[in-house]
């Protein structure tokens, strides 16, 4: 979000408990996000669970992690449900949307935002806040394979990269599991933040 837009913002929430928001965070600490939704259409998907968990430096704090779920949404099918294998009974104990989305203001306040795919989930996230909240998330946005091609690029120039989440986890020689929720695909991408900027990475060798 640029100055001119987060000055405006900081204008019109004035006296607003979110004002704050747009401020330039001046801390030390990351956010990895992750959500589950009904698509893969950012402009039109649901939520169904986010989970987030906190990183200072080399620590991610998974014991300050949230996992939300919300109550289901009208597109959850069939098909939706093959992807997470999350059913409607799962979440008859859900969070309304704004319940939910105040939680998670509250957790990440204007953090930068770490993720595999992130804009995806940010995409969407910034159309229930506009819709409840009438302001989009102002949080800079920290793509994890973006880290990974980078680092790559400067090793190995010009070759071909799996970015895959699984193929950037097992290169990294991190762990990688069977059944992916939210959570675990929050903790995985700080995993890999954390081991592209404090870490050194094993030897790549052209496919």
């Amino acid at each position: 979000m640029n100055i001119l837009r987060r000055w405006w913002y900081q204008h019109k929430l004035k006296a607003s408990p979110y004002q704050a928001l747009f401020d330039n965070y001046q801390g030390d600490e990351l956010v990895s996000l992750d959500c589950e939704t009904t698509s893969l259409d950012p402009h039109s998907a649901e939520l169904v669970t986010i989970a987030a968990t906190r990183i200072k430096a080399n620590r991610i704090l998974t014991s300050q992690s949230i996992h939300l779920t919300l109550r289901a949404p009208v597109s959850l099918d069939a098909d939706s449900i093959a992807i997470h294998r999350i059913r409607h009974q799962d979440l008859q104990e859900g969070l309304d949307e704004r319940q939910a989305l105040v939680t998670l203001l509250e957790f990440i306040g204007n953090r930068p935002l770490v993720g595999y795919h992130i804009r995806y989930d940010k995409t969407i996230l910034d159309r229930y806040y506009q819709r409840l909240f009438d302001f989009s998330l102002p949080n800079k946005m920290v793509e994890v394979s973006h880290l990974y091609h980078e680092r790559l690029e400067r090793l190995l120039p010009n070759a071909y990269y799996d970015l895959s989440l699984e193929a950037i986890s097992r290169h990294l020689d991190l762990p990688v599991t069977d059944r992916h929720d939210a959570l675990q695909d929050a903790i995985t991408a700080a995993l890999i933040y954390v081991r592209l900027k404090h870490g050194d990475i094993p030897t790549l060798r052209s496919a």
